[in-house]
């Protein structure tokens, strides 16, 4: 309390000092009475960053970003309990799933179901080093193009950049795990069963084409929200650069 009302009767005191024409901080004040120096929050991150700087922060947030949406990908679940993602039948094959839910299989379509997002699971796990790539070889001007562009800029960016390279990689892996985890029979006993009811046309899709672009397009949308919540949530902008960096493309989208 003591304190309190030295600090007060300082500033009274600055009030008049500064009314007589005397050049008296704050800072100074402050300093005196507490014996601790003032100090201001958050000026580290305000200012315009240089190309430099924004490289340096988008890349961080890519890093940070990517690497959160695949993780979440490659474990159990990742894509089978993600709606967003979760694989379903193949379209030509949606009329199979219904006709034979019709008839009691429920169980097949099910293992069917589940064995594709197993596979698109594994494949996942080899994302991660595919965009890292991507984000290293990213240039200056690219950088300054995803911070200022749209919501989406980033993830544009890596499907541009890593499709052509996430579907080589994705496809054998895809192709061995299908097998691995039984969806290539599961869904061989599912058209079988279909293609045996009178008077229908007979089913036939390129499984591992089919997971595969499934499992990219999935990887994309992490992505997507990824980016969305860095530009979006302050709290995402977990260090000084990021802080600086974001808040500069916030000002200048005003």
């Amino acid at each position: 309390m003591k304190k309190i009302n030295i600090l007060a009767a300082s500033i009274v005191l600055l009030s008049v000092s500064l009314n007589a024409g005397a050049q008296i901080k704050l800072s100074d004040i402050f300093k005196k009475v507490t014996g601790k120096q003032a100090t201001t929050t958050g000026t580290s991150a305000t200012g315009t960053p240089s190309t430099l700087e924004i490289g340096q922060g988008i890349k961080e947030a890519l890093q940070i970003g990517v690497s959160a949406g695949a993780d979440r990908l490659s474990v159990k679940d990742g894509f089978l309990g993600n709606l967003a993602v979760k694989i379903l039948m193949p379209p030509e094959a949606q009329k199979v799933e219904k006709t034979l839910r019709g008839i009691g299989l429920n169980k097949l379509c099910d293992n069917v179901i589940v064995s594709l997002n197993r596979a698109a699971e594994d494949a996942a796990t080899e994302a991660k080093p595919i965009f890292i790539s991507a984000i290293k070889q990213m240039t200056l001007t690219d950088a300054t193009n995803i911070l200022l562009g749209n919501n989406n800029a980033a993830t544009e960016y890596f499907k541009r950049v890593t499709t052509s390279q996430l579907m080589e990689k994705f496809s054998p892996i895809v192709s061995t795990s299908l097998s691995k985890v039984n969806a290539t029979k599961y869904y061989s006993d599912l058209t079988t069963q279909y293609n045996r009811l009178p008077l229908v046309k007979p089913v036939n899709t390129n499984l591992t084409e089919y997971v595969t672009q499934k499992a990219i397009d999935g990887l994309f949308i992490e992505v997507a929200k990824e980016e969305l919540k860095i530009r979006g949530n302050l709290s995402s902008r977990s260090t000084t650069l990021l802080q600086k960096v974001f808040g500069y493309a916030d000002k200048k989208k005003i």
